[in-house]
């Protein structure tokens, strides 16, 4: 971690020595200062901490950078052993690094005061830090906003200050609950962010629009609280197209709801299901139930599928809580079942049914989020296959298949609860369910089978689609309105007959397609290539390490014996003599040795 902060420094001391930095405009630069202080903000949050909440990170990089622009700029308070305050003038601002030093004195203290907020939660003794923080902040916001009064400095520099400040402000004010000067701060950074987002092309104005998006349930909230009921439900249904807020909001903004939910619970006292009314007496399933409704309209109303897959998680988030409340209260309702005699056996008590209930809700809804992730995976699979980028593999049959495995144990659940095994229309409904998935599975089944040219099995499998479909049309009767709430079978059975034939296709051609490798110059007969030489022959092998080249070991091959020489004519040949050929001895005495001596002989 050392290491990482260290280089994360050195980093950030290069990038200010070396060049300007990101979002600046240098008064060498032109005639003006100049500091993009909405961009600076950003960027520094979403490189230190901010992307994942970390709060206090983001305040040790402001403190970190406070001091090298210090060291930078020679702006020094006092030394080690003394500290002496200073203060930024306008007769300072010759470098916009002394507007970015005032700018991080004003981030240090709002992320320290996050940080509180946090904490906090466990300890209320910290809150009181939090307002202090905060009004720090607001603090430096006005330092910056004065020194941006002066002439050196250009217009947009000046109009973001003025939003920022108001930003700050209205945090604060947020805070303290003075919700009618925190409305007024609010509406007043709203109005400059959206001129600047107005005056600039549309890749530079997104920054100014994501603020003008935070800020408006803000004031939704602050106008609820002053008095207008109709920001309640907008707030609500901001809630639930972005899937909760951040910030200071967030806690505020759920106690909000769950208050206003408890009080319109407390209204309701019983809930009517497949013929029968339940009592309700746990405010928890209340407030569930009075909850569903939106939900399910911001599900009919999402316009991407994440979004309707966050929804149905938090739906079914709160469909096992309720579900948990009233196993809770069925332990206790059996314990005194048991105590009591004259307790009827084989009934569906009221409690039991609720349960039956709730868990209906619970299947229903996984069902159609299972359905919703089918139906996209479907529309990925029609698409033209594309390269695998990021590790993202492509969607494939098997992934479809995972899926309507879920639905149909699902639908085997729903048969099962209690109170609902005599409901022949209810029983009825749950099988005509389970064709229509089953047929649809299998018809996947078969799409992997043809992947890997399987054509028999495949075929089979198409023909149980077919089989699935018409048992569908003949139990469907009256229950053609639930039907309509299921995938198309008649599209189903088009498509089926059209990949029959593209599959009946496909196995002719793979049967009568010859490859080039059994022509009969290419057909390995085991000969190696020395005994092959006059034959040409494409053998892909040659170019292998196990090349067949020649026999080894060879074969015996039988040969003729080395004939044998007899010289039977030798006993019977007359030699000559050799006897005039032979050297004579010399002559032995005296004159014998002088003649040896001066070399003549005889």
């Amino acid at each position: 971690m050392a290491a990482e902060r260290q280089q994360e420094t050195g980093l950030d001391e290069n990038k200010e020595n070396e060049r300007p930095v990101p979002g600046e405009s240098s008064a060498a630069m032109g005639d003006s200062l100049g500091l993009e202080i909405l961009q600076i903000i950003k960027e520094s949050q979403q490189q230190h901490g901010m992307r994942h909440g970390d709060f206090q990170r983001y305040r040790g990089y402001c403190s970190r950078r406070l001091r090298r622009l210090r060291k930078t700029l020679n702006f020094k308070m006092g030394n080690r052993h003394k500290f002496t305050g200073k203060k930024i003038t306008i007769e300072m601002l010759s470098d916009n690094r002394y507007l970015l030093l005032v700018l991080m004195d004003a981030e240090r203290a709002w992320s320290y005061a996050m940080q509180l907020k946090m904490e906090a939660n466990t300890e209320p003794r910290k809150r009181f830090h939090l307002l202090s923080r905060l009004r720090k902040a607001v603090k430096h916001a006005e330092d910056l906003e004065r020194l941006c009064d002066s002439d050196r400095v250009d217009a947009k520099t000046k109009l973001e200050a003025q939003a920022y400040m108001a930003y700050l402000n209205g945090m604060l004010h947020f805070e303290q609950q003075h919700w009618e000067e925190a409305m007024k701060a609010f509406n007043k950074c709203k109005t400059i962010y959206e001129k600047l987002a107005s005056a600039f092309t549309e890749e530079q104005a997104v920054l100014y629009n994501q603020r003008v998006e935070e800020i408006s349930p803000n004031i939704r909230y602050c106008a609820y609280n002053i008095g207008d009921k109709t920001a309640m439900n907008e707030l609500m249904q901001m809630r639930l197209r972005t899937g909760g807020t951040e910030g200071l909001l967030a806690e505020k903004l759920e106690a909000l709801i769950s208050q206003t939910r408890a009080k319109q619970a407390a209204t309701m006292s019983e809930v009517e299901w497949r013929g029968r009314t339940v009592p309700i007496k746990i405010d928890k399933v209340r407030i569930f139930l009075l909850g569903l409704p939106d939900t399910e309209a911001a599900i009919a109303q999402a316009e991407d599928e994440e979004t309707k897959e966050r929804l149905f998680e938090s739906s079914l988030s709160e469909c096992r809580d309720a579900i948990q409340g009233v196993r809770e209260e069925l332990k206790s309702e059996q314990r005194q079942r048991e105590a009591s005699i004259d307790g009827e056996a084989g009934k569906v008590s009221n409690l039991q049914y609720l349960h039956s209930y709730l868990s209906y809700i619970k299947l229903s809804t996984a069902i159609r989020r299972n359905e919703s992730m089918a139906s996209a995976l479907q529309k990925a699979l029609l698409k033209q296959p594309q390269a695998e980028e990021d590790g993202k593999r492509n969607p494939r049959p098997q992934d479809l298949i995972r899926l309507y495995d879920i639905i149909l144990q699902n639908l085997a659940e729903l048969t099962q609860l209690p109170g609902l095994e005599e409901d022949q229309s209810f029983q009825k409904e749950i099988e005509l369910k389970t064709f229509v998935y089953k047929a649809y599975r299998c018809f996947f089944i078969a799409q992997s089978y043809v992947l890997v040219k399987k054509w028999s099995e495949a075929l089979v499998l198409y023909d149980r689609v077919l089989k699935y479909a018409k048992e569908i049309q003949t139990k469907a009767g009256a229950a053609k309105k639930s039907l309509m709430e299921l995938p198309d079978v008649q599209e189903l059975i088009k498509q089926v007959n059209s990949e029959k034939y593209s599959l009946q296709a496909a196995a002719i051609l793979d049967s009568t397609d010859v490859p080039e490798d059994i022509s009969p110059s290419q057909v390995k007969d085991g000969k190696p290539l020395s005994d092959r030489l006059d034959t040409f022959s494409v053998d892909p092998t040659l170019v292998t390490k196990h090349a067949n080249l020649v026999r080894f070991p060879p074969d015996f091959q039988p040969i003729p014996c080395k004939p044998l020489f007899f010289d039977l004519a030798l006993n019977h040949v007359a030699l000559p003599s050799l006897e005039d050929k032979l050297e004579q001895k010399a002559k032995s005495g005296l004159t014998g040795y002088i003649k040896g001596i001066f070399g003549f002989r005889s």
